[in-house]
């Protein structure tokens, strides 16, 4: 009997000894690569940066951080796809600012604010409007001149409808009185393929491929931004055309509502010191991009900000929803 009692004993000690690694195991984050949604293609500059900081971040949290491309429904496909994912950390998304426009314009499948855990909010981007260097189009103006002789016949590309990009240009022409032909595409590098082909007269983009200005190979001929850019500083703001308009379409990363509050953290401090790596920054300034930082708790209380912001934006273009 005793020799039973004592078995049973070192048993019960051996399963309770190993309980608590057991438990260290489960809760260590991560323990295994974690997924980053691109809701862009490859290629473009979103992607370009976001596999740069996801190298980072990877480093710091001591797993890898392995980029997915899934594009679509003007940006929101990917976040689609996360709303729906295990709260589990190991799933994170790119949030453009169509997860906060979008539902103002169509019915969606997510909540922008109850369906999503926001981590940290990281930069935006320097748009403006880009044509072919050996084009007709030498000036804003003369695209404006184009447009009021040749009603809707301006093909303009943007990365899909309800984009920064699309509403932006929708304001211009209204601000111009003129009506536009909106291509939209999947993202930036179909945009500018069909931009060289001649398939498109304007691409609406970011500004990253000012390197192609010396070249000749294209012309940007204003951006979007509050000030002139450093990089190609001959390039009117809009305000200096006489238009009452700044659109940077900023943007961060979130994962699936719910998140571990420990899980958010680790992931806030990998993709904070992905922000403040000077490599990471050198790619961002190549593309224009310029860090906005907020942490989570502050992104939180913003996204109902933006969405009030773009409320106003949509209902001027005549595109929001009818409740």
């Amino acid at each position: 009997m005793r020799r039973r009692e004592l078995l049973r004993s070192g048993a019960a000690v051996m399963v309770a000894g190993s309980l608590p690694s057991a438990a260290r195991a489960q809760d260590k984050f991560p323990s295994k690569p974690v997924t980053l949604i691109v809701p862009w293609p490859a290629g473009g500059p979103t992607d370009v940066v976001l596999r740069a900081m996801a190298d980072v971040a990877g480093k710091k949290l001591g797993q890898s951080v392995v980029v997915d491309n899934k594009s679509g429904a003007s940006g929101t496909l990917g976040p689609a796809t996360t709303a729906a994912a295990k709260a589990d950390g190991y799933t994170l998304v790119q949030m453009p600012i169509t997860t906060v426009r979008l539902p103002l314009m169509q019915k969606i499948a997510f909540d922008t604010v109850k369906d999503f855990t926001y981590i940290i909010h990281l930069t935006g981007y320097v748009f403006g409007c880009t044509v072919k260097g050996d084009g007709r189009y030498k000036t804003w103006q003369d695209v404006i001149d184009f447009a009021k002789a040749n009603p809707s016949k301006l093909n303009y590309a943007s990365t899909g409808a309800g984009s920064s990009l699309h509403i932006g240009m929708e304001q211009l022409a209204a601000h111009s009185g003129v009506k536009f032909n909106h291509v939209p595409f999947k993202g930036e590098a179909e945009a500018f393929a069909a931009l060289m082909g001649g398939h498109v007269d304007v691409m609406a983009a970011g500004t990253g491929r000012s390197d192609l200005i010396s070249t000749g190979q294209i012309r940007i001929l204003n951006i979007w931004a509050d000030k002139r850019s450093k990089r190609i500083p001959d390039v009117p703001t809009l305000k200096e055309l006489g238009y009452p308009f700044v659109f940077d379409s900023p943007w961060g990363i979130a994962g699936p509502k719910n998140m571990d509050p420990t899980v958010v953290a680790a992931l806030h401090d990998a993709f904070k010191f992905a922000l403040d790596d000077a490599g990471v920054q050198a790619v961002m300034e190549k593309y224009e991009m310029v860090p906005n930082y907020l942490n989570a708790s502050d992104y939180t209380k913003h996204v109902p900000k933006l969405i009030e912001q773009e409320r106003s934006y949509v209902d001027k273009v005549g595109l929001l929803l009818k409740q």
